[in-house]
């Protein structure tokens, strides 16, 4: 099996953005309302039966390749552990504007509130940011409910962003954000964000957004929704363990991008040539961002690299090799051995 090459996958958004992405890319966008691409999404848009799904150059949806021939695309032991499901959803995201603040479900949510295995714990990579780029990551205190609610319903939206931690992000760094804790990313952020395969958010933000409130709370009612929110205090202490080490390399050419935790939802490696980076057996996305070079796999032949290529690489190609003047992300669905408490397979 050989590596595919991924067409743009850009579903319409609420909010503007896409300069970044036209030029990572080399091609114009349809309109501003689309600056997300779900690279390899096994996952429709929230309650759309197609919209987001990624179609591969053969015409098929990724979803039903996988369901074709689960064990060369994703390897025997993620088929033990998730059957055909890759487990990871990679995007690239980048925001004209501020997004509005807002949360997602954890395992344990959505298990019990809307019949899934999978919540949305998800992570950022920074490729593009301005000087004055920033996130909005987690609230700097304990707030109360009823306090939270208010605001939601009020759209106090001063409130609720002021009480947030502000995070200064720069291309290169990773950050982390664990399902629960409200978030907001940047205007003029552009990152590869790997998720959980869901498009499940709870907004607690929708004024000047070309959005429907009631599409805010996932048919659950406020009540219920805001119950999902991580209402604890993040200190500096905390949001430091969510960030990256940027010096954690983990064999020559390769950089690990997320601290441990991350490994039971998904993976993340910084690859850049020193003159060869080796890449093990595995289903991954790999995202060209800077250079180009050329990707030889031990059993799916060979293919150029180039800035703003996105390639999908199935488990029985087996292992590569990456050489060149080329930068790029590899995205890798989590090891089995390493789940989380909150598996969507725990009884």
């Amino acid at each position: 099996m050989k590596p595919l090459l991924l067409l743009a996958n850009t579903p319409p958004q609420f909010y503007r953005g896409g300069r970044y992405l036209a030029e990572l890319r080399g091609a114009r966008l349809p309109d501003r309302y689309r600056p997300e691409d779900w690279v390899a999404s096994p996952v429709p848009r929230f309650g759309e039966s197609s919209a987001g799904l990624t179609v591969l150059p053969d015409g098929r949806t990724l979803v039903d390749a996988l369901a074709a021939d689960p064990e060369a695309w994703l390897g025997p032991a993620h088929v033990a552990e998730y059957g055909a499901d890759p487990a990871l959803l990679v995007k690239l995201l980048d925001a004209g504007e501020r997004l509005p603040v807002h949360c997602h479900p954890d395992r344990r949510f959505a298990r019990a509130h809307l019949a899934s295995g999978y919540g949305k714990t998800e992570a950022w990579i920074v490729i593009a940011a301005g000087s004055e780029a920033c996130v909005h990551l987690g609230f700097r205190e304990d707030l109360e409910p009823d306090r939270l609610a208010g605001w939601v319903a009020g759209q106090e939206t001063s409130a609720l962003l002021a009480a947030t931690n502000r995070l200064p992000v720069a291309p290169g760094d990773g950050v982390l954000v664990p399902a629960g804790i409200p978030h907001a990313i940047g205007e003029g952020v552009f990152i590869v964000e790997l998720q959980e395969p869901t498009d499940y958010s709870v907004l607690l933000e929708w004024q000047g957004f070309r959005v429907d409130p009631e599409a805010g709370h996932l048919g659950l009612g406020w009540e219920l929704a805001l119950a999902c929110v991580d209402r604890s205090g993040w200190s500096a202490e905390r949001l430091k363990r969510l960030r990256a080490v940027r010096k954690n390399q983990l064999r020559p050419g390769a950089w690990r991008l997320f601290p441990e935790d991350a490994d039971a939802f998904f993976r993340a490696e910084r690859i850049r040539p020193q003159p060869v980076a080796e890449l093990d057996a595995s289903y991954s996305v790999l995202v060209a961002i800077q250079g180009s070079g050329r990707l030889d796999l031990e059993h799916g032949g060979e293919m150029a690299v180039r800035r703003g290529d996105t390639a999908l690489i199935p488990h029985a190609a087996g292992r590569g090799r990456l050489t060149g003047a080329v930068m790029a992300y590899r995205c890798l669905p989590p090891l089995p051995a390493q789940q989380a408490s909150g598996s969507p397979y725990a009884q």
